[in-house]
């Protein structure tokens, strides 16, 4: 055995006072990790019997649906969507803004409310909130604790020129009794 030019370091040999620190460290490292415990699981596994919520479903998408709307030569346009469960049902449903894709003008918009069934390939409507041949032009749409809001333009007299309604009015509907109901929001006033 060939022996080192350099002294050999005091660090190089354990001692018992090591062997003591090492495993007073281990200790406090295990009486740690017992003070720290993880919170509870509240997976549940396959067949437990356990109840768990229904998995998120995607609202249905609004293009590609066949709308009641006649627009001659030009396409339907869906201008605005918005998505929530509006009869409580735990599946969500998307409400579509419509209108004709006019060149120039302001043509009528249609709100539809479109579900989709878990084994459907395609949604579907269910209500039309507002039918076109009302002849209204839907802005600030939204969708919100399970009711649609909308500020409805429209015109006072055939004699109003289209580009320059002259009636302002909020709705609000919500789904009661099998149906939605149109009111007013509370705080709206019509112009």
């Amino acid at each position: 055995m060939q022996q080192s030019a350099v002294p050999e370091l005091a660090h190089t040999h354990a001692r018992p006072i090591h062997w003591v620190a090492t495993a007073a460290a281990l200790a406090g490292v295990v009486a740690a990790s017992a003070f720290l415990q993880p919170d509870q699981a509240t997976a549940a596994q396959p067949g437990s019997g356990a109840q768990t919520a229904p998995a998120a479903t995607a609202p249905p998408d609004p293009t590609g649906v066949d709308y009641p709307v006649e627009c001659g030569p030009t396409k339907v346009v869906v201008q605005k969507q918005a998505s929530g469960d509006l009869d409580g049902d735990g599946r969500p449903e998307t409400v579509a803004v419509v209108r004709c894709d006019a060149i120039a003008g302001a043509p009528p918009s249609g709100v539809y409310v479109l579900t989709q069934a878990a084994d459907a390939t395609e949604p579907r409507i269910v209500a039309t909130l507002i039918d076109p041949k009302e002849r209204l032009t839907v802005t600030d749409f939204a969708v919100r604790d399970a009711a649609v809001t909308a500020t409805l333009l429209g015109y006072s007299s055939p004699d109003v020129p289209r580009c320059c309604p002259d009636v302002d009015e909020r709705a609000k509907w919500q789904w009661k009794n099998g149906t939605f109901v149109r009111s007013v929001p509370t705080g709206a006033q019509s112009v």
